[in-house]
């Protein structure tokens, strides 16, 4: 890669999926709050609801599960009318 192409603050990143407590470590520039230590090295952390780990696509799943339950809501609500 050519030397002096990235910015500054591209760096590792840790990003930790909420719903299944999935962690993994990527480069980004993205601004981070908090941090978390792993294997002894320090790294800016970003918590995110859903990724490849947590998705239905990707895991199979029918069942969507969010943090706030709003998925599951509407379903119960409206997904089970027949339409006439």
């Amino acid at each position: 890669m050519k030397k002096g192409i990235h910015p500054e603050n591209y760096r590792p990143v840790v990003f930790k999926d909420m719903s299944n407590d999935d962690v993994f470590i990527t480069r980004s520039t993205i601004n981070a709050k908090e941090t978390i230590e792993i294997d002894g090295v320090e790294y800016p952390l970003v918590k995110v609801e859903i990724s490849n780990t947590s998705h239905p696509f990707y895991t199979g799943k029918s069942k969507l599960v969010d943090t706030a339950g709003r998925v599951d809501k509407f379903m119960s609500r409206y997904g089970n009318r027949n339409k006439k």
